[in-house]
């Protein structure tokens, strides 16, 4: 304050200097680089709506203060607003200039009171807040007069406060200049604590990520456009300037460019048809790993899932499958006409809106008796999220956050209160017995949001519930560097707020394994072998419960060991007149390569020595036929036998069978590798002196009665008796 009319003087003539330096003012602020650079258009100013919406914001969300330490008093009723804000990009001019101001209240607290602005003037109280972000901008330009548009209405309140402010404009920049001496900061951004000066470099320079719908075009149909419009992929946007764009590492359908395009891409037929959607990467992170979870048929249940994006995005990915989505939380049936129609235009089919909220959800819903994986996305602190308007808006996350992030971060009490609610939240995941994963996914980078809880939760679940217990699963998604690697060690995923993106933390907790379930090697090829999977070969002795599973089994199998006669008389009748066709043509040839023959015939000899059945109901004369029919005989195993039901068999007596050698064109066994692309084995084999009836329905075969000598020349050919 001034003491005399001198002194006030005096200093209104030295304002014209120190206007100079307040031109200044927010120079060094990145979230005014843009239109503070050189050749950019100067700032003009918002319509009146806007400061109308930023001043209700504020109001609502501004800095309380103890009354004694309070030097401008706050009215309680917000100001009437005639138009609801329902174009988007009215709502992020509007938050943004409320934002501004949270982050220099103090600073514009101060500068009215040094310009003594209070309390000369005799404004209502409910007007102080309309007054700060007006305040905010009107220093933003410069102290510029602010230019109105003829087809916009004008608000009363705003006019007043704009022409208070004009009046006191040599005031204000002087004590605009005495607050940055004071601080010895180039501009009052430099005020600012170095957490929020951090955050807003951060925002300035983030890349921009987009998530493609696949449903609506491919990937490539992408690049091609993307081509077309003058861009180019590379294999990384950072500090790259031109038109260019990349893949993500991490999710394959996310497309990443720099953060200056955002304008010139939002005019492109691809983010208008919503082929390509712009979304913060952390939530494709998300889906994805609910992805990696998925069977065919699984349903998803989605918790807090703020922007419907984030629905649509996990709708694409099951388009595929036979997959139906759940969204729990949407307490107004006022807006199912517009996520429906927003839906449609997406392409999503496989989504289900629930009105109910989560905690309110019954375990036993009908409706969710196919849910296998809960995706929660618990509100957190989001301290990991670079530009918080952008998080608000595309989260539908509290304007509290602003708070918050103006001062750096919540307090103790706020962040308590989060992580109880995100705690109670899990355990209620963990209490849906047909949920076999769930994944747990903030923006957060505090350890109470985020390892804390999930600790905590799995810790303290409840056993009693007759359900396998939850466990702490490795990442389901790629880890693309050292760091990645290292910070996961725990098997939590996170990645750490940078310049190339925001922070988040992702856990993937998965049900453990019913040890009744537990199955054995031996149990499995004994199942397989019960289905028939296994012919022909001989598994040894099985247990006693084996034995009484398999009696079990003989009761309700005789159409297939039916089948399975037939398809064995099938083959053997065909390889019969294979075999005779063969033998006359093959004759002439016999006489040649002894050595050779000899001894792939004492092979073949072996491997068809029949072992004696140990019961009389073993039929191993099929196994050893289907066998020699699809193997080399120098690799047949001898061993092999196929067991078969017992009561539905007809006794067959054991028979020795005699196979003519294998004629090779060639000298050697190599040659035989390297020029025959496709073994083709004819052998004669006697069948036993009586031939069943009804069951090898097979040709008239010659006999041979006796067993043939070993050292008669098997390069003789064996012509069949009359």
């Amino acid at each position: 304050m001034f003491n005399s009319a001198n002194e006030l003087e005096v200093l209104e003539e030295t304002t014209a200097e120190i206007s100079q330096l307040s031109s200044l003012a927010l120079a060094g602020d990145p979230a005014c680089s843009d239109s503070s650079s050189a050749g950019s258009p100067e700032k003009t100013g918002y319509p009146d709506s806007v400061y109308i919406l930023a001043a209700n914001i504020f109001q609502g969300t501004r800095l309380e203060k103890s009354p004694e330490k309070a030097l401008i008093k706050y009215g309680n009723e917000p100001l009437p607003s005639s138009t609801e804000p329902e174009d988007e990009s009215f709502q992020r001019l509007s938050y943004e200039l409320a934002f501004s101001a949270l982050k220099y209240q103090d600073i514009l607290e101060t500068i009215l009171i040094d310009s003594y602005i209070f309390p000369s003037t005799t404004i209502p109280h409910h007007l102080n807040s309309l007054i700060i972000v007006m305040l905010y901008d009107f220093q933003d330009r410069k102290f510029q007069a602010r230019l109105l548009s003829d087809n916009e209405a004008s608000i009363a309140e705003v006019l007043e406060v704009e022409n208070l402010l004009n009046s006191f404009k040599t005031k204000l920049a002087a004590a605009l200049a005495r607050c940055r001496i004071k601080h010895d900061a180039l501009s009052i951004y430099h005020i600012l604590p170095e957490t929020v000066r951090n955050q807003e470099l951060r925002a300035s320079t983030l890349p921009l990520y987009a998530w493609i719908n696949t449903c609506k075009i491919s990937p490539e149909e992408v690049y091609y456009t993307l081509k077309k419009n003058g861009y180019n992929k590379v294999k990384s946007v950072l500090h790259i300037d031109s038109k260019v764009f990349a893949v993500d590492q991490h999710c394959s359908d996310v497309l990443i460019f720099p953060s200056h395009l955002k304008s010139d891409l939002l005019n492109i037929d691809l983010f208008k048809d919503y082929k390509l959607i712009f979304q913060d990467k952390s939530r494709s992170l998300a889906v994805h790993s609910v992805k990696a979870l998925l069977n065919m048929d699984d349903d998803i249940l989605m918790v807090n899932t703020g922007s419907w994006y984030t629905v649509a995005h996990m709708s694409i990915l099951t388009n595929n499958n036979t997959s139906k989505i759940f969204v729990c939380g949407v307490q107004s049936q006022a807006k199912d006409p517009d996520l429906k129609n927003l839906f449609t235009k997406m392409g999503c089919k496989n989504i289900e809106i629930l009105h109910e909220t989560f905690m309110n959800l019954e375990l036993k819903d009908h409706r969710l008796q196919k849910v296998k994986v809960i995706l929660l996305l618990p509100r957190c602190s989001g301290l990991g999220v670079s530009n918080p308007v952008e998080f608000i808006l595309n989260e539908h996350e509290d304007t509290d956050l602003l708070k918050d992030f103006s001062q750096g971060g919540p307090s103790e009490d706020k962040l308590h209160v989060l992580a109880q609610q995100q705690y109670e939240q899990l355990t209620h995941a963990m209490k849906f017995t047909r949920a076999q994963a769930i994944v747990y996914c903030t923006c957060s980078v505090y350890p109470e949001e985020n390892e804390a809880i999930v600790k905590k939760a799995l810790e303290f679940q409840d056993h009693g519930i007759k359900v396998q217990p939850y466990r702490l699963s490795p990442p389901v998604l790629p880890l693309c560097s050292l760091k990645e690697i290292h910070l996961s060690t725990d098997k939590f995923f996170r990645m750490e707020p940078s310049e190339i993106t925001n922070g988040c933390f992702l856990s993937v907790l998965t049900r453990e394994r019913d040890p009744s379930e537990t199955v054995s090697v031996k149990d499995v090829l004994a199942r397989a072998a019960a289905k028939g999977l296994l012919e022909g070969m001989e598994l040894g002795e099985p247990s006693k419960r084996e034995k009484k599973k398999k009696k079990k089994q003989r009761m309700s199998l005789p159409k297939s060991s039916i089948a399975d006669n037939s398809s064995i008389q099938m083959k053997i009748a065909e390889f019969l007149s294979r075999e005779t066709t063969a033998s006359a043509n093959q004759s002439e040839t016999l006489t040649t390569k002894t050595s050779l023959p000899q001894k792939n015939t004492n092979q073949v000899g072996s491997s068809s020595q029949v072992r004696k059945p140990s019961k009389p109901t073993t039929n191993p004369l099929v196994p050893t036929i289907m066998k020699n029919t699809s193997s080399r005989p120098h690799e047949r195993p001898t061993n092999f036998v196929r067991p078969r039901p017992e009561d539905r068999m007809t006794p067959l007596r054991p028979t020795e069978i005699a196979l003519p050698p294998v004629m090779l064109p060639f000298p050697s066994p190599q040659g035989l590798r390297s020029h025959m692309p496709t073994p083709h084995f004819y052998y004669r084999w006697v069948g036993p002196k009586t031939v069943l009836p009804g069951y090898l329905s097979t040709p008239s075969i010659p006999r041979r009665g006796e067993k043939p000598k070993e050292n008669l020349p098997s390069s003789l050919p064996r012509h069949p008796r009359p």
